[in-house]
């Protein structure tokens, strides 16, 4: 931290190479997007790079925490063979279809390829006015930055496909929401930014030739392979319908709320994207919603899944009139492509949960041994981290038991459903420390929880300290060791503590 810190002081200029670009999505037809005026900011100064990240992408560290790298991760000037452009895309948000959206506060700087030879887009969040701002100053502020920032690496830690973060920077400037806030910029990285959103954009133009266009690019670039399908338009329905199964399958397991699943928010290439106002639950909730702007509990926990294949049916409409020239066969073929949602999400889902328990081996009455359990959990808001991490450390005796049965109120209920577990749990011939490992490592010990992303945002806005920033950074990184020395971080929040609703940065 010593020489990161003396660089972002000094500014100094690395005699290292910088980015090199390797564009192909501002090269598509100039309606996909438009390219940004001046938006520089008056004191860009770093607050982290993300190291790792930066050796993966085949980045230099030291390039990035120069004055040219600082420029750049603020939008104030951008090396050779980077292209900006803003996206263009529509959406439906929360239900209702908006035919224009696109990056009113984002600009995609350019592509790269990393070290493993994939390629991945660099994108900065809250650079400035595009053409799609809609009145907003496309500035973001300091706080939104350091939760997608710490939201994004948990996630990434805890094996779910997501967006990374590369770095964020102050600007030296004032954003004014409820109150004036220390204006930032977060660097993201995807695999791309193409939404099913993107899609919706060209199809209420109806635009068919940007559709395939689109729809041969994402192939091109995410999935090669469908190129050679007799059907390749329907096999990336597909091929996106499975990835997102998948995905939501995986935030359920951990207790995640994305909370604005719109479809401007959900990628082609299934990683999770805008974390916004997410949240992970603290007591068990299934109908939990923490978003300010989700009234109706539209994005509620349980109702994510529910929600993606609805977004998937929309990404199926603006394919249908490349899927077939027969429309009642091309309604027919994607109709059978979203029915294989609930099986892909299943498949993860059920086998997530059993892992969870300790459940080596599918057996019958797994499912209503799980779904008593989150149901007293729910009755007895249980935390669900403590609760399934309490398990996996009691896995070799029942002397522990207490450590666990002290989250319910109702401690009868656990002990019942307890006693069913040890039962079934002795059906199988695995030892105990094999499946006490197995728990441990698929129920994380430390996750961002809401009131320590809460104390970060407060000590970075009233006292420009982000120490408690790079400490809980550090912890969720490691989401499964113990770490003994951090044990506060896994604990849920004291009642003045609690986080009720979380924001948007706009």
């Amino acid at each position: 931290m010593a020489e990161s810190t003396a660089a972002r002081q000094s500014g100094r200029q690395a005699d290292v190479a910088a980015p090199v670009f390797d564009n192909s999505y501002s090269h598509l037809p100039d309606r996909f997007f438009t390219r940004p005026g001046a938006n520089t900011v008056s004191a860009p100064k770093l607050i982290r790079i993300n190291r790792p990240l930066a050796a993966q992408l085949g980045l230099s560290a030291d390039w990035l925490e120069s004055s040219d790298g600082i420029a750049m991760l603020a939008g104030n000037s951008f090396p050779a063979g980077a292209e900006p452009v803003a996206l263009a895309y529509a959406g439906h948000q929360f239900g209702n279809f908006v035919p224009q959206l696109g990056d009113g506060r984002a600009l995609l700087v350019g592509e790269i390829i990393d070290t493993l030879g994939k390629r991945r887009d660099l994108q900065l969040k809250g650079s400035g006015r595009t053409l799609f701002s809609r009145g907003g100053d496309g500035r973001a502020a300091v706080g939104p930055v350091l939760r997608e920032y710490v939201v994004s690496e948990a996630m990434a830690a805890l094996g779910i496909p997501t967006t990374h973060t590369l770095a964020a920077v102050l600007t030296g400037e004032t954003v004014y929401r409820e109150t004036p806030l220390p204006g930032a910029v977060l660097t993201r990285v995807a695999a791309s930014h193409i939404r099913i959103g993107t899609f919706q954009y060209f199809a209420a133009r109806e635009d068919l030739e940007a559709i395939r266009l689109l729809a041969d690019h994402a192939i091109g670039r995410h999935f090669p392979d469908l190129a050679k399908c007799d059907q390749p338009y329907l096999a990336l329905l597909e091929r996106v319908t499975a990835l997102q199964a998948d995905l939501v399958a995986r935030w359920m397991l951990v207790g995640f709320i994305h909370g604005v699943m719109n479809t401007d928010n959900m990628t082609i290439s299934g990683e999770t994207i805008d974390y916004g106002p997410c949240a992970f639950m603290d007591e068990y909730d299934p109908a939990k919603v923490f978003s300010s702007i989700d009234r109706q509990g539209r994005y509620a926990y349980a109702n994510q899944p529910g929600i993606a294949v609805w977004n998937l049916a929309r990404f199926a409409e603006t394919l249908l009139p490349i899927i077939h020239e027969d429309q009642d066969e091309a309604v027919r073929f994607a109709e059978e492509a979203l029915k294989r949602f609930q099986a892909t999400h299943d498949k993860t889902f059920h086998r997530g949960w059993r892992r969870k328990l300790g459940l080596l081996a599918e057996q019958e009455g797994d499912l209503q041994l799980i779904g008593d359990l989150l149901r007293i959990m729910a009755r007895n808001r249980a935390d669900f981290l403590l609760t399934f991490r309490g398990l996996a450390r009691e896995i070799e005796g029942t002397a522990g038991d207490s450590g666990v049965r002290r989250l319910f109120a109702d401690s009868k209920e656990f002990d019942d459903w307890a006693t069913r577990w040890r039962l079934r749990l002795a059906e199988e011939s695995a030892f105990p420390a094999e499946r006490r490992e197995v728990m441990l490592s698929t129920n994380p010990r430390y996750i961002p929880r809401n009131h320590r992303i809460e104390a970060v945002i407060k000590a970075a806005v009233e006292g420009a300290d982000f120490r408690p920033f790079e400490e809980l950074l550090d912890v969720v990184v490691r989401p499964f060791d113990e770490q003994p020395e951090r044990s506060d971080y896994a604990l849920p929040p004291r009642e003045d503590e609690r986080v009720l609703q979380t924001f948007c940065g706009t």
